[in-house]
C-alpha cells in the first residue's frame, strides 16, 4: 500500500499548512461563534417589534429580513465591537402606532430607547424592567395610560425616565425611586394622582424633577431641595398644599423653581430671596400669606419673579429694585399696600411689570416710563395716580401691553402712543381721560381696546377709519364716554375678527350704518343708551356668529326685521326703550 502510506507520509509531515488549518478547525469547534445567539435575539426583537406596530410613514423600511446588518437599520444603533449588540433606539418624531411591543424587552444590552412624539397607545409593558442596562428612556408625547409598572424600578442604571404628555393614571410608585442614579424624571402633563414620594429628596443625583400638570395631592416631600444636584422643579398646576419646604427654598443649586397652581399655604421662605443661583420663581395662583420677603444677596441671578394670585399683603420691598437681572416681575392680584417704590424704575432689562389688582396707592414713579426695555406695563384696578408722558411711544417703543385702568390720568391720550407700533393691548378704562381719541391704525399688531368710561371725544372719526388698519382687532370698547356725532360707514370697514364692539352709553346720533353688517365676527354688540333713529338695518342679520345684541333706549322705530331670525346663536336681545311697530318676527 505504497500510495496509501506515501499520502499519509505527506499529510503527516510535508503539508505543515494543512496541519495548522486542522488545528483550528479543531479548536474553533469548542467556542461560541461570533455571530452570538444575543445577536440573533436582537435582530428578532428588531423585527418583533416591527411586526407589531403601524409604520404608516414607512420609517422602519430598512427593518428588513433581507437586510443581516441590522446596525446599518433606521434608528438602531449598536455597540462598537463583536458581537454587535443594540444599544440605543432612536424612533422619535417618526409617526409610528399601536401599543408598544413587550418583545423590546428582550433587547438586554440597550441602553437608551426614545419613542416620544408618535402615536403609541396603551399601558407600558412590564417587559421593559428587563433592561437592565438601560440609561436613557422616553416615552413622551404619545396616547400611553394605565400605570407606570412596578417593574421600572429595578433598572439601576437609569438616569432619564421621560413619560410626560400621555395619560397616565394612579399613583407615582414609591419604589420609582430605587432607581438612585435618576438625574431627570419628567412624568409632567399625565393625570397622576396621590402624593409625591418623599424618596425623590433623596436622590442625590437628581438634576431635574418636573411633575407639572397632573393631580397630585399632598405636602412637598420635606427633603427635595437636599441634592446639591438639583437644578430644576416644576410642581405647577397640581392640588398640593403645606408649606414650600426649606431644603427647597435653601438649595444651593436650584436655579429654577415653578409651584403655580397649587394650593400652598404659609409664607414665602425668606432664604428663597437670598439665593447665588435661583433664575426663575413662579409662586402664582396659591394661597401664600404674609409680606414679601426682602432682598438680601448681592447680585441675585433673579430674572422672573411671579407671586401673583395669592393672598400677599404689606409693602412691595424696595430691594427688588436691587434685582438687577429681573426680566418679568408680577405681583398681581394681592393685598399689597402703599406705593410702588421709586428703585423698580432702576431694574435695566425689566420687560414686564404686572402689578394689578392690589391696594396700591399713590403716585407711580415717572422713572418707570423711562424702561425702554418695558412690554408689559400693567398696573390697573389699584388707587394710583400718573402721569404719561407726552413722549411716551417713543421712550417705551416696546411696549405690547399698556393696562392702566382706573388709574387716574387725566388729559388726552398721548399722540405719541402711536409710535410704540409693537402695542398689542390698550387698556385705559375709567382714568379720567379727555380729548380726541388718536388714530392707532399705525398698531399693526392692536388686539384690544379699552378707552370706556372716561371723557373722550370723537371729533370728526377720523380715528375709528384709521382702525380698518388694525386687521388683528377683536375687541374696541368705547363706551361711557357721551361721545356725540352720528356713526360713520367706515365702522363697517373694522376689522374682520372683531368680536366685541361696544358703544353703549354715549350720546351717537343718526341712524345705524348698515355696513355695521360686514362686521361677521361680532359676537357680542352693544349700543344701547344712544339716541339713534330710524330703523334697524336689515344687514344686522348678516351678524350670524352674534351672542349678545343690544339696541335698547334709543329712538329706533318701525318694523324689527325679520332677517333678525337669521341669528340663530343668540341670546340675548335688548330691544326695549324704542318705538318699534308691527309684528315680532
Amino acid at each position: 500500500m505504497p500510495s496509501t502510506s506515501s499520502e499519509m507520509i505527506c499529510l503527516g509531515s510535508s503539508c505543515p499548512k494543512l496541519i495548522a488549518l486542522l488545528f483550528f478547525l479543531i479548536f474553533s469547534s469548542s467556542l461560541p461563534s461570533v455571530t452570538s445567539d444575543d445577536t440573533d435575539t436582537d435582530r428578532e426583537a428588531l423585527l418583533c417589534f416591527k411586526s407589531q406596530i403601524s409604520d404608516p410613514t414607512r420609517a422602519l423600511i430598512s427593518w428588513s429580513n433581507i437586510s443581516l446588518n441590522f446596525c446599518n437599520w433606521h434608528g438602531v444603533s449598536c455597540s462598537a465591537q463583536t458581537p454587535f449588540r443594540v444599544t440605543a433606539l432612536n424612533l422619535s418624531s417618526e409617526g409610528l402606532r399601536g401599543p408598544i411591543p413587550p418583545c423590546v424587552g428582550n433587547l438586554s444590552s440597550i441602553t437608551s430607547i426614545d419613542l416620544s412624539n408618535n402615536a403609541f397607545r396603551g399601558s407600558i409593558p412590564t417587559e421593559l424592567g428587563r433592561l437592565s442596562q438601560i440609561i436613557y428612556l422616553n416615552l413622551s408625547i404619545n396616547s400611553l395610560d394605565g400605570r407606570i409598572p412596578a417593574e421600572l424600578s429595578t433598572l439601576s442604571h437609569l438616569q432619564v425616565l421621560g413619560l410626560w404628555r400621555n395619560s397616565f393614571q394612579g399613583e407615582i410608585p414609591p419604589s420609582l425611586t430605587q432607581c438612585i442614579h435618576l438625574q431627570q424624571v419628567s412624568l409632567n402633563d399625565n393625570k397622576f394622582q396621590g402624593s409625591i414620594p418623599a424618596g425623590f429628596g433623596l436622590l442625590h443625583e437628581i438634576k431635574t424633577l418636573n411633575l407639572s400638570n397632573n393631580a397630585l395631592t399632598g405636602n412637598i416631600p420635606p427633603l427635595l431641595g437636599s441634592s446639591q444636584s438639583l437644578v430644576y422643579v416644576d410642581l405647577g398646576f397640581n392640588q398640593l398644599t403645606g408649606g414650600i419646604p426649606e431644603f427647597l427654598a435653601n438649595s444651593s443649586s436650584l436655579q429654577v423653581l415653578r409651584l403655580m397652581r397649587n394650593n400652598l399655604t404659609g409664607q414665602i421662605p425668606p432664604s428663597l430671596f437670598n439665593t447665588s443661583t435661583l433664575t426663575t420663581i413662579y409662586l402664582q395662583s396659591n394661597n401664600l400669606v404674609g409680606s414679601i420677603p426682602p432682598v438680601t444677596a448681592i447680585a441675585a441671578p433673579i430674572r422672573i419673579l411671579s407671586l401673583a394670585q395669592n393672598n400677599l399683603t404689606g409693602e412691595i420691598p424696595p430691594s427688588l429694585g436691587n434685582l438687577s437681572s429681573l426680566v418679568r416681575l408680577s405681583l398681581a392680584v394681592n393685598n399689597l399696600v402703599g406705593s410702588i417704590p421709586e428703585s423698580l424704575g432702576n431694574i435695566p432689562y425689566l420687560e414686564r411689570l404686572i402689578l394689578t389688582v392690589n391696594k396700591l396707592s399713590g403716585w407711580v414713579p415717572p422713572s418707570i416710563f423711562n424702561i425702554s426695555s418695558l412690554q408689559y406695563l400693567e398696573m390697573a384696578n389699584n388707587s394710583l395716580f400718573a402721569r404719561l408722558p407726552a413722549d411716551i411711544g417713543y421712550r417705551l417703543p416696546n411696549l405690547q401691553s399698556l393696562i392702566l385702568s382706573t388709574t387716574k390720568l387725566s388729559g388726552p391720550i398721548p399722540a405719541s402712543l402711536v409710535n410704540a407700533t409693537k402695542l398689542e393691548l390698550i387698556y385705559l378704562l375709567d382714568t379720567g381721560l379727555t380729548g380726541v381719541v388718536p388714530s392707532f391704525g399705525s398698531l399693526p399688531n392692536l388686539q384690544d381696546v379699552d378707552l370706556a368710561y372716561n371723557q373722550l371725544e370723537a371729533g370728526d372719526w377720523s380715528f375709528l377709519s384709521s382702525l380698518a388698519n388694525c386687521t388683528q382687532l377683536k375687541r374696541l370698547y368705547l363706551d361711557g364716554n357721551g361721545m356725540r356725532g352720528s356713526l360713520p360707514r367706515s365702522i363697517g370697514n373694522l376689522s374682520v375678527q372683531l368680536e366685541w364692539l361696544w358703544l353703549k352709553e354715549n350720546r351717537l346720533t343718526g341712524k345705524i350704518p348698515p355696513e355695521i353688517g360686514n362686521l361677521r365676527s361680532l359676537t357680542v354688540l352693544y349700543m344701547h343708551q344712544n339716541m339713534f333713529t330710524g330703523e334697524i338695518p336689515t344687514t344686522i342679520g348678516y351678524l350670524s356668529n352674534l351672542l349678545v345684541l343690544s339696541f335698547a333706549q334709543n329712538n329706533l322705530f318701525g318694523r324689527i326685521p325679520d332677517s333678525i331670525g337669521n341669528l340663530v346663536q343668540l341670546t340675548e336681545l335688548h330691544l326695549d326703550g324704542n318705538s318699534f311697530s308691527g309684528d315680532i318676527p
